[in-house]
């Protein structure tokens, strides 16, 4: 019997080969047969319990490289093409070796004696010395005291050469310095008080005429004013306003004796109004105005203030003729024609700066207190002559001449500024502060612009209060008082 019970014997070899007598009988063996074994059992055949299940291991935690997406594989960029072989640039030659400038000496210094050293001070201070002698004057500064003295004094005279101002920055300026000097030697021959608004506002306007271009004299300006209840205007030039200025000043040196810029034959019908001259002097002349008008108005100027100055105290009560106005009386005496002209200086003045896009202040506060105050003592005349033309309301309350009467207090703030009562029903009556009706407040400037004609009565920025019919009458008396 072989070992193994699954190794074919020698016979039967094809596992057939028998008669098959025992064949499907189990447990039958017979010689030369293989060994098979039987099946096992099942357990649950058996009927016995079955064994507890054995829970499963839970997994492993994963890596935490193995959480990471797996990145998506980039593919290879194309190769590129090698360039094709740049041939080498031939050789440059070295440019050939530059020499060094040769050292410049420092300039030896000068050895100068002490008058000529002092006599180049005065160039050292204009710094108009070369470097060696500004060198050499330095030096000797250092060791001469009278020189250093007489150094520093002219470079302080240089500070003081530079060009003529454009214009007064503050129009007070000259006034204080005047009367700085005034106080500590009076002049001997004084200018009245009642002039010195028209000697300054003269002044003011020359500086700013300096100032301008030789254009700008032909730059065109709007004259404006209050007529027949309306606002008018007129066009000339800087030139032209100044030969305004010329003519109406010449009302004023004619009173005087003093010369006429204006050839009375030009004059139609001897009419002396100040607008009739304007006309006539600008119809009479072939060209344009020019600067040159500039030095007879500049000139007439000063001889009416030296002329007044030289007269005394004794020319002011001169009457001045104005020829006749719808408002305003035909004669003024002289001293009220120089207000009146400082005035019209004045307003001209600012036609011109706002001509030229050119600043230009008021005038200086006292000053300008004595112009406003010709302006409100002329409203009781503008009134009456309002009333005569039925332009105002009528008298309400006539008294006796020199009786209280119904007022109107005008007040005007800011600089040059005052308060003033303004008699209502007849200009004999006297103002009072008991017989108060209406009280309007306006700015000094907004006050000269209204009395001027630049601005309307319906324009004017006032604070009213009372009789509304007295405040109108009394504004638009101030507007009536304008001219050209």
């Amino acid at each position: 019997m072989n070992a193994d019970p699954f190794e074919p014997t020698g016979e039967g070899a094809g596992g057939c080969g028998g008669d098959g007598s025992g064949a499907g009988q189990p447990g039958a063996q017979g010689p030369g047969r293989p060994q098979i074994p039987t099946p096992r059992s099942s357990v649950e055949d058996t009927g016995r319990p079955l064994p507890d299940a054995v829970p499963p291991s839970p997994p492993p935690a994963p890596s935490p490289l193995s959480q990471e997406s797996p990145q998506p594989q980039q593919p290879e960029p194309p190769q590129q093409p090698e360039p094709p072989h740049q041939p080498e640039p031939p050789h440059q030659p070295e440019p050939p070796h530059q020499p060094e400038p040769p050292h410049q000496p420092e300039p030896p210094r000068l050895d100068l004696d002490h008058g000529v050293l002092k006599s180049m001070l005065g160039a050292w201070a204009l710094s108009a010395c070369s470097c060696a002698e500004a060198e050499a004057v330095e030096l000797h500064l250092g060791d001469c005291g009278p020189c250093a003295d007489e150094a520093l004094r002219l470079r302080d005279a240089v500070g003081l050469l530079h060009p003529e101002d454009s214009l007064d920055l503050d129009p007070g300026l000259r006034s204080r310095v005047l009367a700085g000097c005034l106080d500590r030697r009076p002049p001997r021959i004084p200018v009245p008080e009642w002039a010195a608004p028209y000697d300054a506002e003269t002044a003011r306007l020359d500086a700013l005429l300096q100032d301008i271009g030789e254009g700008e004299w032909h730059a065109p300006v709007r004259l404006k004013w209050y007529e027949d209840e309306h606002q008018v205007h007129r066009r000339t030039t800087v030139a032209g306003v100044i030969a305004h200025l010329l003519t109406v000043d010449g009302l004023v040196a004619i009173a005087l004796g003093l010369d006429d810029p204006l050839d009375d034959a030009a004059t139609p019908d001897g009419t002396r109004t100040p607008q009739a001259r304007t006309e006539a002097y600008w119809t009479a002349s072939r060209h344009p105005a020019t600067r040159s008008v500039r030095v007879p108005w500049r000139e007439q100027s000063h001889t009416l203030v030296r002329t007044v100055s030289f007269a005394g105290g004794g020319s002011a009560e001169l009457s001045v003729p104005y020829g006749p106005h719808p408002s305003r009386p035909d004669r003024l005496p002289l001293r009220d024609a120089f207000l009146d002209r400082a005035f019209g200086c004045w307003v001209h003045a600012g036609d011109i700066a706002d001509a030229v896009d050119y600043p230009y202040e008021p005038p200086a506060p006292r000053h300008l207190h004595q112009m406003l105050d010709l302006a409100a003592r002329m409203l009781p005349s503008a009134l009456a002559a309002r009333r005569r033309s039925g332009l105002a309301a009528p008298s309400r309350q006539l008294v006796a001449a020199g009786a209280p009467g119904r007022s109107v207090r005008l007040e005007v703030e800011g600089l040059g500024g005052g308060e003033w009562f303004i008699a209502l029903d007849s200009p004999g009556a006297a103002a009072s502060s008991e017989r108060e009706v209406a009280h309007v407040a306006l700015d000094s400037v907004e006050f000269a612009q209204l009395a001027a004609g630049h601005v309307s009565p319906q324009e004017a920025a006032a604070g009213q209060d009372g009789d509304r019919e007295a405040i109108h009458d009394v504004l638009s008396a101030a507007a009536s008082l304008s001219s050209m």
